[in-house]
């Protein structure tokens, strides 16, 4: 199913289809990539079950199958691959260089259920519009400059841009300073 790699092999693109076409493993990486460090596997198991459950805290017997699934399959084989490392006697997971690649084709969404992307191309369309409706004259923005729209929604992509940043700024931590 995985490739046999050494960790300093790149991923094949399809390999890293194959690892993402696992919603717990997706959820995984997610959930390691917005840690700071490391994370233990009760408590990965206990966020994945609440993720999968739509409850907190999760059904005994989900975090049971997914502490298990995540120990005896998922954990191994990321750990193999050089995607993560996972201490099987400690039960301790952090991410490892392999990571950054399969992060390439997982896209992050806000607290919305949008990814980051369609959020500012929405911003931008949006963006656009106001400032040709005040140009135009048009009635609310059209009172406006649009020297005065432009500045807002700049001002609104600055202030978004940042909070993305803060909220990621585990996981870019550990992207530039290893």
């Amino acid at each position: 199913m995985f490739p046999v790699t050494t960790r300093r092999n790149r991923l094949q693109e399809c390999d890293i289809h194959q690892i993402l076409s696992n919603p717990r493993r997706r959820e995984t990486l997610r959930v390691l990539n917005r840690s700071a460090g490391s994370i233990s596997l009760r408590d990965l198991s206990e966020l994945i079950a609440s993720i999968e459950s739509g409850e907190t805290p999760a059904p005994r017997n989900i975090r049971e199958t997914v502490y298990i699934s995540l120990h005896q399959t998922h954990l191994p084989k990321l750990d193999e691959l050089g995607i993560l490392q996972y201490d099987c006697n400690r039960k301790v997971i952090t991410l490892d260089e392999g990571a950054r690649e399969v992060a390439q084709y997982m896209d992050v969404t806000t607290g919305h259920g949008i990814t980051w992307g369609e959020y500012y191309r929405g911003l931008g369309v949006l963006g656009l519009c106001a400032v040709v409706a005040s140009v135009n004259g048009l009635p609310l923005l059209g009172q406006l400059h649009p020297s005065l729209v432009a500045s807002g929604f700049l001002a609104t992509f600055a202030a978004s841009t940042a909070y993305q940043l803060w909220k990621f700024r585990g996981s870019l931590r550990r992207q530039f300073f290893g």
